[in-house]
């Protein structure tokens, strides 16, 4: 069985200042918001319909980041292939809201700020998901 998901790296600029958002899953983990892929969908349409859900953010994709690919047992369907799909998203209006039945939190952070979330307690897939995020935005990490 096939699963895809989406979502991205969402960031703003105010005041001359860039932010990336992430969430914080009801885990205890930094990421980014991401979810399955409902019928009749895009991948695009995927990741910003999840990013509204879960962070109450509206967004544009400005650019395609990444695919990661992985299998994890389910208990009911067996082995699952799991495919997901990173963009990154420009915030464009909504207001900043947890979806609490998915995530207990959510905030903005300066880049480097979220690099260090990430690296302290983001899951390792999302390095490099977020690495290329800063990239593209411009901003260097250690």
């Amino acid at each position: 069985m096939k699963e895809i998901s989406a979502g991205g790296v969402v960031y703003r600029v105010r005041d001359g200042v860039t932010e990336v958002q992430l969430i914080h899953d009801r885990y205890g983990k930094k990421t980014v918001p991401k979810g399955k892929m409902e019928a009749g969908e895009t991948i695009p349409q995927t990741a910003l319909r999840e990013i509204a859900e879960e962070t109450g953010i509206e967004g544009r994709i400005v650019a395609e980041l990444e695919r990661v690919e992985y299998e994890y047992t389910h208990e009911k369907h067996g082995t699952i292939d799991k495919e997901v799909h990173y963009f990154l998203v420009e915030a464009t209006g909504g207001e900043l809201l947890a979806q609490i039945e998915e995530i207990s939190g959510v905030a903005w952070y300066e880049p480097k700020e979220a690099w260090k979330q990430q690296k302290q307690a983001g899951y390792a897939n999302n390095d490099s998901v977020l690495r290329k995020a800063l990239t593209l935005l411009q901003i260097e990490v250690d």
